[in-house]
């Protein structure tokens, strides 16, 4: 909004810009959306005093729904925190919402674009400036029929190993009975859930946070594809172990791979579809040779006179 008293994060160091936010747009969404979000969900919630008041803090969440993020952010602000969401930059443009976005200081992400990068260079300077950072790193939500996490992309261990951020592994449960993930499998308990928006009967927000990944051990290595992959199946890890907590139940020994199911489902349809070509060339092949076939004839009739057939031989005496 124009004309709005710009805040700046407090970390913001002497010549180097801060993360700018408007503390207009901070207080309307929380005048709007705090009480809104007591009256319409209940709370389970557990592990508030893990997210640390102050400093630059990543918080890495599972995500199920998408109203998962309203629950998470209900949860960290009443932590103490104000949550910085990553967003699709598409959601910018959107009248008013893309003002709400702007003037809370959320950043955009530009996944089809050159500059892609700018959203890491937006997420660090976050940091550095003290910002609460909330972090999907399955990317999507989760493709996995029982809902566990799936594989994790390297964006936030990057982002902690970078800036020396503390990671705070966060698990939700209960936002998929709200509004169920309208992409999800169709199969397993994401096949049995209704789609749509279920309000009521209230639904209640399971939410639980754990102390700070340890990551020491990555420090001063080279960020390179090794490295980042074992921290982010470390954050995963833990985010899993805190769900099965919530669900009463024992997390998968392996996690899903929504990349490698697609790239195998992508094998079979291809497979299908080559065996499908061959078979189809195979009766095309028959049928063109079926075609091309002449039946055997009797050779020609004897001469004939009067128009009469000449007589057929005998059969020799035996």
């Amino acid at each position: 909004m124009s004309g709005a008293k710009q805040g700046v994060a407090p970390s913001q160091e002497e010549g180097r810009p801060g993360h700018r936010y408007s503390p207009g747009w901070r207080k309307l969404t929380i005048v709007i959306l705090r009480p809104l979000l007591f009256g319409l969900l209940k709370r389970d919630w557990r592990g508030r005093g893990n997210v640390p008041r102050k400093g630059g803090v990543i918080i890495a969440a599972n995500h199920i729904s998408e109203s998962d993020p309203l629950a998470l952010a209900h949860f960290v602000y009443e932590s103490g925190r104000y949550p910085v969401y990553l967003a699709k930059s598409t959601l910018f443009g959107v009248r008013f919402i893309g003002a709400v976005l702007r003037g809370t200081g959320q950043i955009p992400v530009y996944r089809d674009s050159a500059d892609a990068a700018l959203a890491l260079r937006d997420a660090e300077k976050a940091l550095l400036d003290g910002e609460c950072l909330m972090f999907y790193p399955e990317g999507s939500c989760t493709r996995d029929p029982e809902l566990w996490p799936m594989t994790g992309q390297t964006g936030a261990a990057r982002m902690a190993l970078q800036t020396g951020a503390k990671v705070v592994p966060v698990a939700s449960w209960g936002a998929h009975e709200l509004m169920p993930y309208k992409k999800g499998e169709q199969k397993g308990l994401a096949g049995s859930l209704k789609k749509g928006v279920h309000p009521l009967p209230r639904k209640t927000m399971r939410v639980i946070a754990g102390p700070p990944v340890d990551l020491s051990r990555y420090a001063g290595l080279p960020l390179d594809r090794d490295t980042l992959r074992a921290a982010t199946d470390d954050i995963m890890a833990a985010i899993t172990a805190l769900l099965g907590e919530l669900r009463g139940e024992e997390p998968p020994s392996e996690p899903f791979d929504h990349h490698r199911v697609l790239e195998e489902r992508r094998r079979a349809a291809q497979a299908e579809a080559d065996a499908g070509a061959a078979k189809d060339a195979g009766a095309a092949k028959d049928a063109g040779a079926a075609k091309d076939a002449v039946p055997e004839q009797a050779g020609p009739a004897g001469p004939e006179s009067g128009g009469q057939r000449a007589a057929e031989p005998k059969a020799a005496d035996s």
